[in-house]
This record gives structure tokens, sequence and C-alpha cells, in this order.
């Protein structure tokens, strides 16, 4: 099992940080470009699952997987978006989205007055406790890749 890359989004659809482990393909297009699309279908994803669900979704969306990845997906109060893409036999991950965001990002980001908010993550104590974090996961291998 691993995880391939993750993304952190906020309400306006700005990508405020990028980092990949074990992506073997590229998407083709620049980073920006890619960022849009993956924000767009996350919008796109939701507003289905709201509309299209027989039961009252009080979670939301949480993961989709396709015959290669599984996307999950976690929404704060405050519209930021945490996105990780992981191989197929990776469970439920919320508790680690919820920790990326609360513990990771609010504590090194949101908290640090050298971080102007809205913009890309420049922390790089950010990066590398994320990174460790991640390392960290027992779905995480290093022989991945």
């Amino acid at each position: 099992m691993t995880v391939h890359n993750l993304y952190l989004f906020d309400r306006n659809g700005v990508c405020l940080y990028y980092s990949e482990w074990h992506r073997k393909k590229q998407a083709g297009i620049p980073k920006e470009e890619e960022y849009k699309l993956m924000y767009g279908m996350l919008f796109s994803i939701r507003s289905f699952v709201s509309k299209m669900s027989p039961l009252d979704m009080k979670d939301g969306f949480l993961a989709f997987q396709t015959s290669r990845y599984k996307l999950h997906y976690y929404e704060t109060p405050t519209g930021i978006k945490v996105v990780m893409n992981t191989d197929l036999g990776v469970g439920p991950i919320r508790d680690v989205l919820h920790h990326i965001y609360s513990a990771l990002y609010v504590e090194l980001v949101v908290k640090n007055p050298l971080c102007p908010l809205g913009q890309t993550v420049q922390s790089e104590l950010f990066r590398s406790r994320l990174d460790s974090y991640v390392r960290s996961l027992p779905f995480f291998s290093a022989r991945a890749g």
C-alpha cells in the first residue's frame, strides 16, 4: 500500500499546498492546471453526491475509487479541503486527513504569523513534518514506486 500525493485547497479553490510521494504517472499538464481540474472535479462530485444520495449525507463525500487509486477527501468547517490519493488497499483515513489539518496545518501554518493565510504554504517546518507524518503511516510503503 502507498500514498501517491496530497493536495490542500482553500475555500476558493486555491491550492495552498501539494506534495507527492509515489506518483508514477504525471498529468502531462502544468501543475496550476492540474490543481484547477482537481478542485473542479471535487466541486462537481460533492454537488452530485449531495443531490443524488437517497439518504441524508451527514458527513458528505468522503472518498471515491477508480480501478487504479483511491481519493480520500476531508473538508473542514472553514472550507479547507484535504485530498490524499492512495492505492486501493488503503481503508478509510478520515482521522489521518483531520490530523494533517488540525495538528500540522493549523498549528504550523495558521498559527504562524510568518505564514500569510490564503497563499501557498512556504513553511519548511510544515513541509518536513507533513512528510515525516505521511512516511510514518502504516499504509505508506517505502518499497512502493
